[in-house]
């Protein structure tokens, strides 16, 4: 996918890693800054229409390609591994990447997108670095760590020592994508979950940035961060004033066929947050912006983020 009419820029981690960032900006001065973390196995590209949209409206946007993802690749490396620590690392690039766009934007709000795996991100800043979002939006989301993120940490471990921590494990990746495809056999490839449109599905099977299996090491870090993403003790440090949209399909085998982004928006609201909104959607699959209402989602989102921005 086209990533539009955009610019870009580098941005260098503390590590020395270069993250390559999207940027569309709209005419004039921004309303807000909205910064995209993208999903496991995909690319910031892929949020090109989203982007473009938020622009039209009036919103700078900036879409990172993670670590170890599209253009963030170290030149040599196949995508998929994000490094030593690295979701830890990923997330700090998220949290870095947005202070860079604060300090351009100083007095605008931000606005923080976050898609299945960038949501997992997100939920972490969320309580890590609680100032630095006034809005959020989750896609793709869950409130309960999925089955693999108790039995795939062992196992991950394991395939880790067999196969050393850059190898490629068929065990991790049936304990999790194609787990998520099962729930819709008979299926016509290995990504139906992803969504009902065929042609996004076989864009997405296409595209050398997407779908690829990732390491070991990535495995370990992402599976060991999900364990405390909504424990009680964290979601109190989360400003209690903070908008948060909740967006999801019915259907998605991520966050558990809705019943785990119902647990999210529960958690959240135990937790004194007193503006979450959750947007389920009647046989939406994990993917809503490339799903076959997928105009009717990005419409709804941005009637919220009108809503939620009023005042500030």
């Amino acid at each position: 996918m086209s990533d539009g009419d955009s610019s870009a820029f580098t941005y260098t981690a503390s590590d020395g890693t270069g993250i390559h960032v999207y940027v569309w900006e709209p005419e004039g001065p921004p309303r807000a800054t909205v910064q995209i973390a993208h999903g496991l196995a995909e690319h910031a590209a892929r949020y090109a229409a989203f982007a473009e949209a938020l622009r039209a409206e009036g919103y700078a946007v900036f879409a990172s390609d993670h670590r170890g993802h599209g253009k963030s690749v170290v030149p040599g490396d196949e995508p998929g591994d994000m490094g030593e620590d690295g979701f830890n690392r990923a997330v700090g690039d998220v949290h870095g990447i947005g202070q860079t766009i604060a300090e351009r934007f100083p007095d605008r709000p931000r606005v923080v997108f976050g898609h299945s795996g960038g949501s997992f991100m997100l939920q972490r800043i969320l309580w890590q670095h609680p100032e630095s979002v006034d809005v959020a939006i989750m896609s793709g989301s869950n409130g309960k760590p999925p089955p693999i993120a108790t039995l795939g940490r062992g196992v991950a471990r394991v395939e880790q020592l067999r196969l050393g921590p850059k190898g490629r494990s068929n065990l991790l990746n049936k304990l999790s994508f194609e787990d998520f495809n099962n729930e819709f056999k008979p299926t016509r490839t290995d990504f139906d979950w992803l969504s009902r449109d065929q042609e996004e599905v076989d864009r997405y099977i296409a595209d050398p940035l997407c779908g690829f299996m990732v390491t070991t090491r990535t495995w370990v870090t992402l599976l060991d961060a999900l364990g405390d993403l909504v424990a009680p003790a964290n979601l109190r440090r989360v400003r209690k004033d903070l908008p948060i949209l909740l967006v999801s399909g019915d259907q998605d085998a991520v966050g558990d066929m809705g019943r785990g982004v119902v647990r999210l928006a529960d958690s959240y609201r135990g937790a004194q947050i007193v503006d979450v909104e959750l947007a389920l959607y009647v046989g939406g699959r994990h993917e809503m912006l490339h799903e076959t209402n997928r105009e009717e989602v990005i419409r709804d989102t941005l009637t919220w983020l009108d809503r939620a921005l009023r005042g500030r």
